[in-house]
């Protein structure tokens, strides 16, 4: 039987590593929407691997991009409050005028 590669893994795991990537380095919070399309995209990719398992191929690549999608989710929610709570203690300081 010919098989072929499953449709929307690799760009599950393209859109987690990229979630990673750009929830370290500089996006940050806008991370969370590679997140969502990663997780989506596996989501999907995993319904059509159980309909017919035996026709494809790279079913790992589904369960590594949606690690690395709530990896990097995690990541941008941590950064997200970090950043409310940075700003929050700056607003706090500046309305107590002790700064």
């Amino acid at each position: 039987m010919n098989q072929q590669a499953l449709p929307g893994a690799n760009t599950a795991l393209i859109m987690g590593i990229i979630s990673i990537i750009g929830a370290i380095s500089c996006c940050g919070p806008f991370a969370i929407i590679f997140s969502i399309i990663g997780l989506v995209n596996a989501k999907n990719a995993e319904q059509l691997y159980k309909e017919n398992p035996q026709n494809y191929t790279g079913f790992e690549s589904v369960r590594t991009g949606r690690i690395l999608s709530y990896v990097g989710m995690a990541l941008a929610i941590i950064y997200l409050v970090f950043t409310i709570l940075y700003f929050g203690v700056i607003m706090a300081f500046i309305s107590s005028g002790n700064f």
